[in-house]
């Protein structure tokens, strides 16, 4: 669509787009085998979508199957590079072509600004296929440093069938970052999506088949966890599974390993990343409209959002007037409008527990200066209001409990040491950023800082090449990069004796 589109023309748009309801196994949309299904509700208003099939355990176990066979068979595991190279790029440019679809039926499922949606989650998701396509022919297996009488091959080969569980914030994006490098080694994926986004993931995966990727290599199942997630979690034939979603969930998934068959387990899990801002800050509007954006992109639901600010007292009262300016403009509206900054939260449920914790911060004697209440209650859809507390410390619910909302904590501190000892101080380890002008103390308290990605002078920046994940309770395992690739394969040593 034109950059010059309106909200009329998007509300056109969502009034005439196919929803897809059904499974993606073998090819083929089908229903559920047991015909259940699940309503698929939009948060923008509270209207149903669509009766999504809800996916069992019987749905796994033929997906499984399928995606077994496909992998066995090597119609595409043991495909060449090339091959396989231009399928992904192919389905990158498909993402490409359909990106008003696409981003339609993740704004009207999941509640984020339109303009969000097209320009930055289609537009990585696209663009980290490619990425991994273009890889598939550049990764070299390894001859070791043997003796003259063997050759020892140490060859990086596919798993077999990946499970992908993703959860509802970025739902095609995560979708991408474990099937681009998944498909890239040659693997089979069975993808399950959040229950409450799984449009673009269906729409995927006969996208996937027009690209030529074969029947089988690319199963998509919606269901709700206990349904479709457990099942995938212990089924003796998926040799991994690779999670983003609650810390709370990854723990189930790393039980289910062990009481199955020790499948592979890579976790992308929670987050309550600090914003240090130093009193050496140069420059405070600067920090504070990344420390406004750092928590209030995508409605707060962003595993690595900075939900705390960890600000130095000598910098305090000039901070907090900048951040209050950068978000005061910011607004919940109409995710179809193109000119919307700040859309709904995903569903009741999630609405329910951000303004508990509101409460739970109240009552903790935490202070609101900023917000507090839900929002356009008059739409039948779910929104909150941008929410700040000041005078909070570190050991309150709000600074220690991964909120997913759009509620930052911000807590005083009166030195380096201090900062560092409040930023570790949590069970995650996903992301932080440290604000500062003085660049021995920006190298000295990025490495003092438990995480996995830590920003200076900037938040949440970076692209396909760098690795993303955490340290301690946010899992292990990266997506992005090359390193993604690491996980999705598995070494072989191969030594062949030589005869003299």
């Amino acid at each position: 669509m034109a950059a010059t589109a309106t909200r009329d023309d998007w509300k056109t748009l969502a009034d005439q787009v196919e929803i897809p309801h059904q499974a993606f196994i073998d090819g083929r949309y089908v229903d559920a085998l047991s015909g259940e299904t699940f309503d698929d509700i939009s948060p923008i208003d509270g209207r149903r979508l669509a009766q999504v099939a809800s996916c069992g355990s019987a749905d796994v176990d033929v997906a499984v199957a399928g995606a077994r066979r496909a992998f066995e068979s090597g119609v595409w595991s043991r495909s060449a590079p090339k091959q396989r190279k231009a399928v992904l790029l192919r389905l990158a440019e498909l993402i490409r072509e359909h990106a008003d679809e696409l981003a339609v039926l993740e704004t009207l499922d999941m509640g984020k600004p339109i303009s969000d949606a097209l320009a930055d989650d289609m537009r990585l998701s696209a663009d980290c296929i490619q990425y991994y396509g273009e890889a598939v022919d550049k990764v070299y297996d390894e001859i070791a440093p043997t003796g003259p009488n063997a050759i020892s091959m140490i060859r990086r080969e596919p798993l077999g069938v990946v499970a992908a569980v993703v959860p509802w914030n970025f739902p095609l994006m995560m979708a991408a970052w474990k099937l681009g490098p998944a498909l890239a080694a040659g693997n089979s994926v069975v993808l399950k999506p959040a229950e409450q986004s799984p449009l673009t993931a269906l729409r995927l995966g006969a996208l996937a088949a027009e690209a030529g990727i074969p029947d089988g290599v690319v199963q998509v199942v919606p269901g709700d966890g206990p349904g479709a997630g457990r099942p995938l979690g212990l089924h003796p034939d998926v040799d991994m599974v690779t999670f983003t979603g609650s810390t709370e969930v990854g723990k189930l998934f790393l039980r289910y390993a062990g009481e199955s068959n020790m499948k592979r387990v890579a976790l992308e899990c929670g987050g309550k990343s600090p914003h240090i801002i130093l009193p050496d800050c140069g420059d405070l509007a600067a920090a504070a409209s990344a420390a406004a954006w750092g928590v209030f992109y995508n409605q707060g639901e962003v595993c690595n959002a900075g939900s705390r600010v960890l600000v130095h007292r000598d910098v305090k009262d000039a901070f907090m007037e900048h951040l209050l300016a950068a978000a005061g403009a910011i607004r919940p509206a109409d995710p179809l409008d193109p000119a919307a900054r700040l859309g709904a939260m995903v569903d009741r449920t999630q609405t329910d527990r951000v303004l508990s914790y509101i409460e739970s911060g109240r009552g903790a004697g935490a202070e609101v200066v900023l917000g507090g209440s839900q929002a356009r209650t008059e739409t039948g859809g779910w929104y909150i209001e941008p929410t700040i507390f000041d005078r909070v410390s570190n050991d309150m619910t709000i600074a220690q409990e991964e909120i997913f909302g759009p509620v930052l904590a911000t807590i005083d501190v009166a030195s380096e040491d201090e900062a560092i000892a409040v930023a570790n101080d949590t069970i995650y380890g996903l992301a932080a950023a440290v604000w500062t002008d003085n660049i021995d103390r920006a190298h000295r308290v990025a490495r003092a800082i438990r995480a996995g990605v830590v920003w200076v002078n900037t938040f949440d920046a970076g692209d396909i090449t760098s690795p993303f994940g955490g340290f301690k309770q946010s899992g292990f395992g990266r997506d992005k990069s090359m390193h993604a690739l690491d996980k999705y394969t598995d070494l072989k040593t191969i030594w062949v004796a030589l005869r003299d």
